[in-house]
């Protein structure tokens, strides 16, 4: 992984709604050539006036703009960037919901989406190359990769009987050392 600033939701502080307004004006340039207030408020069923509010936010943390003499958003380069981390986070987190975790369709969907601005760079990195590992057929296969993972597993699961117990014995952070 390339060397860079690990930058979290509470770092950039990009809300769900801050990354649903962003994914609104992309899917709009996309599909109509334009966004304007108007339009997002329709497409989020929101008023006017709270979209306004919410895209001056993002107009301070230099993600959107406003085209020269009309009234149509744009995404900067940055707020660009920010949408394609959100998509590819989303994509990954569905996937990785749906067709390793065997989660339904609608949850993994839900999911998702909820988490989709909460992952870091690194993380998303490694997300993928690790659903890539188990979908490459080579040499190596599921199981060998498998064998390796559950090597390194740092929490120690045959301590508890099921979910329940696990659930009960949490009492704080303390895996974050």
């Amino acid at each position: 992984m390339k060397d860079r600033v690990l930058t979290h939701t509470q770092d950039h502080e990009l809300s769900h709604s801050m990354a649903h307004y962003l994914l609104t004006i992309h899917k709009l340039k996309e599909k109509k050539g334009y966004a304007r207030v108007t339009d997002i408020a329709k497409d989020l069923g929101l008023t006017k006036g709270s979209v306004s509010t919410a895209l001056n936010s993002l107009r301070k943390r230099q993600l959107i703009g406003d085209e020269d003499d009309s009234k149509f958003l744009l995404l900067t380069p940055q707020g660009h960037r920010e949408v394609h981390n959100i998509l590819s986070s989303r994509t990954l987190l569905y996937y990785f919901l749906r067709d390793f975790l065997c989660v339904g369709d609608d949850s993994a969907h839900k999911d998702s989406c909820l988490m989709e601005h909460l992952m870091s760079s690194e993380t998303r990195e490694k997300l993928f190359d690790f659903m890539k590992s188990f979908t490459l057929e080579d040499a190596q296969g599921p199981m060998e990769r498998l064998e390796r993972l559950r090597k390194n597993i740092g929490l120690d699961f045959q301590r508890y009987k099921n979910y329940d117990e696990f659930l009960e014995d949490q009492k704080g952070d303390s895996y974050l050392k």
